[in-house]
């Protein structure tokens, strides 16, 4: 009955958006989409794959952070050791320890150091090849972020440790090259970039926010447009015309418009 007051709120309020509940996951905490893929994390770090309506959980490691999409399934456990998803299990990579990843840009994989908000680059072609044993070389790309995210058409995103909003167009994934921060207006704590280049962000009042005005020509966008939320949101995913919203309140919500 409270999901039910809870979706239909939102529905009142998110105007172009249509929310409907999404497959029920107790204590979800976290959500990630990408090409198709949706992965998930609930309160006692466990990570799980949407098949169909339902979440598979996958296995028993816990995790503090999950992320899907071209460069295929990693997440960051909670002894901050970077781990990839290869055939149905998750090998724990040596070398730069990590709190968040992010799978989401052309081939590279992207992250936040453990004890510092350094951010690091795998080069695309260190993470495809990757099989589970070996050390990784992460690239530092000299920025101090406490999230990151990238996708393959228009660079990456990235919350700085002071909350500013960060852009870069130029993020190369073979060499993990030439990322030059620009700041942009507004403050977040984290932001999603998909496959399509689509950006949200999301801020400390849990209030989601959607960059307007992306293109080739434009890859910064121009503004942020607010996606009004009858209850504060903590995590986000897009992918494939859905925008996924785990609430404060431990709901996930699958939004259309």
């Amino acid at each position: 009955m409270k999901a039910c007051f809870l979706v239909l709120c939102c529905l009142a309020v998110s105007h172009a958006w249509t929310c409907d509940e999404g497959p029920r996951l107790n204590y979800i905490v976290q959500i990630d989409a990408g090409q198709g893929k949706v992965v998930a994390r609930d309160i006692n770090n466990y990570a799980y794959f949407l098949v169909g309506s339902s979440w598979s959980r996958l296995g028993y490691h816990k995790f503090k952070h999950v992320s899907v999409g071209p460069a295929g399934l990693w997440a960051a456990d909670t002894s901050n050791r970077v781990n990839k998803f290869i055939s149905g299990n998750f090998r724990p990579t040596t070398g730069v320890t990590m709190k968040q990843v992010d799978a989401g840009g052309n081939g590279q994989v992207v992250g936040v150091a453990s004890s510092s908000y350094h951010t690091y680059c795998l080069r695309s072609s260190l993470a495809l090849a990757y099989k589970g044993t070996g050390s990784l070389s992460w690239h530092n790309l000299s920025s101090f972020m406490k999230y990151i995210s990238c996708g393959p058409l228009y660079g990456c995103w990235g919350i700085h440790s002071n909350s500013h909003i960060y852009h870069t167009q130029k993020l190369t994934p073979t060499t993990c090259g030439n990322a030059r921060w620009k700041q942009m207006k507004g403050t977040a704590v984290m932001i999603e970039v998909a496959t399509d280049g689509t950006v949200f962000a999301l801020n400390s009042a849990g209030q989601v926010f959607q960059r307007t005005g992306i293109s080739a020509k434009q890859p910064g966008g121009t503004s942020w447009n607010n996606i009004p939320m009858c209850m504060p949101v903590q995590n986000l995913s897009y992918d494939l015309g859905t925008l996924w919203v785990v609430t404060r309140s431990r709901l996930l919500l699958k939004c259309t418009h």
